[in-house]
């Protein structure tokens, strides 16, 4: 009978534990600048350090100052809303970057994919006239128009890595700053400018214009007053969905096999360059999506001349599927951190002498973390107990030398 492996010595324990402990030592580094701060400035002092400190570890659940002037907390409908807002795009491009790696792939396109969703969700969205053809109607065909843009301009990349062998990174970079070109172009020459609230330049129309937006679907009865939209479920759905695909499929077990190995996997008859495009394509196909949920909400507008510069929702999707260690259920969980770091900054900004910025240094401690989980899975492991019976248990597993092997590793997680 097989030896149970001890509960620390396990793999998954040690991915947990390395998330949790980039995660403390992210909100640890943030309360230590916001105490420096405080000392320093003559403006501020030990009370207003407290205050900041407070509102970094709570402020998902700050609402706002009582007569006194003294900080209050509880549920605040607004701020829970407004973070699965916010999560929405953020937990799509996590799991664009996880099911990517899942297949061996470093998919740092994300933003040039989240842009070719945005760009064909808000033309097919707001070309469409609501009036001939149903409303509910144009947002499906919009948000489907968005994920296949995305699964397109994925796939691109992942056709020159398994066709040419160009590193997917490298062509991503390129595939990126082409989409930002585009989409500006596009809507350069478009009709969709924003010339009714006469105030704004370069800002496309939002989708509330034509009545196609993404329906509350009863959140915003849990949530008033918030941003909150029935886009929050897609995500989550879809979340579960890509990991029932990676776990129960046999299609997933050759994106896993070929992530592992994959000579092993073409030598096993997996159709290892088919598998890289695939995973490339659902890859971008998320982040497309993260664009479609985004700009469909009906209370967000898109900035056209996008080639200055990137979107940022598409570079976060690194952190968080790195600190899910790339399961897709851990990236909802994830994703709806990061979003609840953003109402931090907000509420700091709000109601502090502070700004939102502390925020970035606890992300970026988080993201240098999360990418040496490797390292801090070894450490805890160092920390444990040898069994005793044979070769170091808590030494880490060489690459697999077959699909069977990989696979069996993959079942243990």
């Amino acid at each position: 009978m097989k030896k149970k492996t001890p509960l620390m010595q396990r793999d998954g324990t040690r991915s947990v534990l390395a998330s949790l402990l980039s995660i403390i030592i992210g909100m640890a580094a943030g309360a230590v600048v916001v105490l420096l701060v405080g000392l320093f400035n003559k403006s501020m002092s030990l009370k207003t350090a407290w205050e900041g400190i407070r509102i970094i570890f709570l402020g998902i659940i700050s609402t706002g100052r009582n007569a006194a002037g003294a900080l209050t907390f509880g549920f605040n409908p607004v701020n829970f809303g407004n973070m699965l807002f916010r999560a929405t795009p953020l937990i799509l491009t996590g799991l664009s970057v996880a099911v990517a790696y899942k297949t061996g792939l470093f998919n740092i396109g994300a933003p040039g994919q989240y842009l070719a969703g945005t760009a064909a969700t808000l033309f097919i969205a707001l070309e469409i006239p609501s009036s001939v053809v149903p409303a509910w109607l144009i947002w499906i065909l919009a948000f489907l128009g968005g994920m296949a843009a995305g699964a397109l301009w994925g796939a691109i990349p992942g056709m020159m890595k398994a066709l040419l062998n160009i590193n997917e990174v490298l062509a991503c970079i390129m595939t990126n700053w082409i989409s930002a070109n585009l989409v500006t172009w596009a809507f350069d020459v478009s009709n969709l400018k924003n010339t009714v609230e006469n105030t704004k330049t370069a800002y496309i129309y939002k989708t509330s214009f034509n009545g196609v937006q993404t329906p509350k679907m009863f959140l915003d009865k849990i949530f008033p007053g918030s941003q909150v939209n029935g886009g929050i479920l897609i995500a989550i759905a879809l979340a579960i969905l890509m990991y029932i695909i990676f776990t129960k499929t046999t299609f997933g077990y050759e994106l896993k096999a070929c992530g592992a190995n994959r000579h092993a996997a073409k030598y096993a008859g997996i159709k290892d360059k088919r598998s890289i495009v695939l995973s490339m394509a659902i890859a971008g196909a998320m982040s497309g999506a993260a664009g479609a949920l985004y700009y469909l909400a009906g209370n967000t507008e898109f900035y056209w001349s996008t080639y200055q510069s990137l979107p940022a929702t598409g570079f976060n999707g690194i952190p968080v599927a790195l600190l899910a260690v790339c399961n897709p259920i851990a990236v909802i969980f994830t994703g709806m951190f990061m979003s609840m770091l953003d109402i931090a900054g907000l509420q700091l900004t709000n109601l502090t002498a502070y700004n939102e910025y502390i925020t970035d240094v606890i992300i970026s401690v988080i993201v240098y973390l999360s990418a040496f989980s490797l390292v801090i899975k070894l450490w805890l492991g160092g920390r444990t107990k040898k069994t005793g019976d044979g070769p170091d248990a808590n030494a880490e597993t060489g690459p697999a030398p077959a699909v069977g092997a990989a696979a069996g590793k993959e079942a243990q997680k």
